[in-house]
């Protein structure tokens, strides 16, 4: 059990911070799909 509590200070704090970019970076790429879907409708015109 010892041997689990600095596993987990190691390797928890990366996981959590790559959850939160992966979370923030994921609205922005909403945006980007949005305007590349776009993007052939626009180019009609």
């Amino acid at each position: 059990m010892e041997q689990f509590i600095p596993f987990i200070s190691e390797v928890g704090f990366p996981i959590i911070v790559t959850l939160y970019l992966l979370y923030r970076i994921e609205a922005k790429l909403d945006v980007v799909v949005q305007s590349i879907q776009s993007l052939p409708e626009q180019l009609k015109e």
